[in-house]
């Protein structure tokens, strides 16, 4: 009975080798990932526009680019048809909110899609990017 009333002493070591432990472990793991990347990363850094030497990779990243491109739009246009169809039988005017909403963030979403492409290509070339000075990423 004794025993159960008085404060155990372990209580405060255990705190505090749980909290040295949890703050070793990211110091650790912080040093792991500068080792290897001192030593992982240099002979991929040592390469020189691997992708720009290669037979058909930059046409394919063209018509990959290309391809998702044109199936985003084609998809916005499907949501937006889909959503003015819905439109015209919702009765409440949350829902019409809901459905403005939804068109409005597809048009973001396409938008970006769009203006993604180009803009890598343009910034790539500024900045000496290694793909963009093989990789044309404007969709049309």
């Amino acid at each position: 009975m004794s025993q159960d009333n008085t404060p155990s002493e372990t209580a405060p070591n255990r705190a505090d080798s749980q909290s040295t432990a949890a703050s070793r472990l990211p110091r650790q793991a912080m040093f792991i990932v500068v080792v290897l990347s001192l030593f992982a990363v240099e002979p991929a850094a040592a390469q020189t526009n691997a992708v720009c030497s290669a037979d058909n990779l930059p046409s394919m990243i063209e018509g990959f680019f290309q391809l998702t491109t044109a199936l985003g739009i084609v998809g916005l246009a499907v949501v937006w048809q889909a959503d003015s169809l819905i439109e015209m039988f919702t009765i409440t005017p949350e829902q019409k909110k809901g459905l403005k909403r939804h068109k409005r963030s597809a048009m973001k979403s396409a938008v970006v899609l769009v203006a993604l492409g180009p803009l890598y290509t343009v910034a790539g070339s500024m900045m000496n990017l290694p793909l963009a000075q093989c990789v044309d990423l404007a969709p049309w």
